[in-house]
């Protein structure tokens, strides 16, 4: 770690150094598995809601920052529609096979090992018209203030966050029923911060693949969306919009059925409730 992140406590610091290990064990799991496919060389458009690209604008020939991008399988979608992009990991096994997979499939896309908070450090004087995050990125954050920081440090005068995080609500709700009870969906986590570090230790990640061989502990943090936009705002930004969903990429619970755009949704019978959000943001 370099000094930003060195200037949180040792005991966060260490949570972070686990993450860290964690998904460098995720890393080979993640690439057998169907869900990612990456022996398929699949659309990476798959992973991005049709809103996105109508909230993200002309790319071509912008600079793209992808922060948390994990096998890069969202990155090359920003260099297929012409941004010079750069993904940013914490993981070096992630990063690895991330330009792996960036050389298969003929995208040009630098990948960086950094923790986010260090961002602006490992990626220098280069400043983004674009940064985009999230879809499971948020949770491995401690401190949304200084991540916010670091956003408005990388972002060109005028340039945008572009942010689609899974709903607070989803997080706050189950993955699935106890074999003793229905299939309705109940609140069974915090939807607010403010209760620490939440500590995970799995041998199976949300994906299919294989047992993950060593590190298995992890640490999450529960944001609520206040606390998101309160931290933006803190730091300069001024927020453009805020859509809030009810589609997901994937089939989160048994009971979603697919629907017209390749994605996923809680059927008709059950209630409307948001999933999954974008936050638009500019400097």
């Amino acid at each position: 770690m370099t000094e930003a992140a060195e200037r949180f406590d040792p005991v966060v610091r260490e949570m972070m150094q686990a993450n860290r290990a964690n998904w460098d064990a995720r890393t080979p799991v993640h690439l057998a598995s169907r869900f990612y496919g990456v022996d398929e060389q699949p659309d990476p458009f798959r992973w991005f809601a049709p809103f996105e690209w109508e909230d993200l604008g002309q790319l071509a020939g912008r600079e793209v920052a992808h922060l948390q991008c994990h096998l890069g399988t969202e990155t090359l979608a920003f260099a297929r529609r012409g941004a010079r992009t750069v993904g940013l990991d914490i993981s070096g096994a992630s990063v690895a096979a991330a330009r792996d997979l960036a050389a298969k499939a003929d995208c040009a896309v630098d990948y960086v090992r950094a923790n986010v908070y260090d961002a602006v450090d490992a990626l220098g004087p280069r400043r983004f018209d674009v940064v985009y995050t999230g879809k499971g990125a948020l949770c491995y954050l401690p401190d949304l203030d200084r991540w916010a920081e670091v956003i408005a440090r990388l972002l060109k005068p005028g340039g945008r966050l572009y942010l689609v995080e899974f709903h607070p609500l989803l997080n706050a709700l189950g993955p699935k029923p106890a074999p003793d009870e229905g299939p309705d969906l109940l609140l069974r986590h915090d939807y607010l911060q403010g209760r620490g570090a939440i500590r995970g230790d799995s041998t199976h990640t949300y994906t299919d693949g294989p047992a993950v061989d060593g590190a298995t502990e992890s640490f999450e943090w529960r944001h609520g969306l206040d606390e998101v936009i309160n931290a933006l705002a803190g730091a300069g930004l001024r927020i453009v919009r805020l859509r809030e969903s009810e589609e997901l990429p994937w089939p989160r619970f048994p009971q979603m059925i697919p629907t017209p755009s390749g994605w996923w949704r809680l059927p008709e019978s059950a209630p409307r409730i948001p999933l999954l959000y974008g936050l638009l943001a500019s400097l």
